[in-house]
């Protein structure tokens, strides 16, 4: 365990009780079966440090060749989830719909290893992908990035760090209802809002930036510190006006516009963080699904990275 070894302990026992109280609204992150219509498959990725992080591919049981590959990024606030967890996201109509391969990976979580432990294995996890596009027979230039909200933090920050570095060219960007800003916004300050609230929020990015948690960190661990917005890619997110993260979305989306990105946003009326994964029967639920796909076609059509760096 990194850090104040109290701290850390009484944090997680508040993250128990947080568990413990949402029981009703967390039942449904018990469906992590794989569907009936995919293929999944567990691997090893290895990391630069010697580690080796385990992963999921997510591929449609009849592959098609140079489909779209995409690392999408699980949430729980850094601090808690699962790779499993791809199974009740978005990603999986992207699978079943459009053929894509998705890997999920089992980054390090906040509460055993703070920032930058998750950022550091997401990376790895990207170059996996792009070193093994033939093996995976996806398109080389239409790598992509998602995830749901801490999920979706990652899935920005990588992009950044993807730019920055040059090693890969993302081709399009999923950030849904991301956790983007460790400072307290007009949202997310006060907010009960279902499933995430100003409490857990707080709770959440002392565990993933520790004794950092209040300040002016780097873009890689708070994405919402960015200054810089050039030559990230095309992005598309959609997010509720009464949950804590609409505010640092519509920023987001907002500061990609400005810089010259193409970038769309969707806003439900709803209170209830991950509306979509949560409550998957809600009519709302069911318009962002299918506003979802729709972006995606687009962006299978229009949006190709350059050819990789040597």
């Amino acid at each position: 365990m990194t850090g104040s070894g109290k701290e850390v302990s009484r944090l997680s026992n508040v993250i128990d009780n947080v568990s413990e109280n949402d029981r009703d609204e967390r039942k449904s992150m018990y469906k992590l079966f794989p569907d009936k219509d995919v293929k999944c498959t567990r691997i090893s990725i290895p990391c630069r440090d010697g580690r080796h992080m385990p992963a999921l591919v997510v591929a449609p049981g009849i592959p098609k060749k140079n489909a779209p590959g995409i690392l999408w990024i699980h949430g729980g606030g850094y601090m808690t989830g699962m790779k499993e967890m791809v199974h009740m996201s978005r990603a999986i109509d992207l699978v079943k719909n459009y053929g894509a391969t998705v890997i999920s990976p089992g980054y390090r979580l906040s509460f055993r290893k703070p920032y930058p432990a998750a950022i550091e294995d997401c990376y790895d996890a990207l170059l996996y992908l792009k070193n093994h596009a033939d093996e995976l027979e996806i398109n080389r230039n239409q790598i992509m990035a998602g995830g749901e909200s801490a999920g979706g933090g990652l899935c920005v920050a990588l992009c950044m760090m993807a730019r920055d570095t040059g090693a890969v060219n993302i081709a399009y960007q999923m950030p849904l209802y991301p956790m983007l800003d460790n400072f307290d916004t007009e949202t997310s300050a006060d907010n009960h809002g279902k499933v995430w609230n100003t409490r857990k929020n707080h709770i959440a990015w002392k565990l993933y930036l520790r004794k950092d948690a209040r300040k002016k960190v780097s873009p890689y661990a708070a994405p919402a510190r960015q200054t810089d917005y050039e030559d990230l890619p095309p992005a598309y997110s959609f997010v509720g006006d009464g949950e804590p993260f609409y505010a640092e979305t519509c920023t987001y989306i907002n500061n990609l516009k400005k810089a010259g990105i193409e970038a769309e946003l969707d806003v439900y009326h709803s209170n209830m963080h991950a509306f979509d994964m949560m409550k998957p029967q809600l009519e709302i639920s069911r318009q962002a699904a299918l506003a979802f796909n729709r972006h995606f076609e687009y962006a299978m059509d229009y949006y190709f990275a350059e050819n990789f760096l040597k």
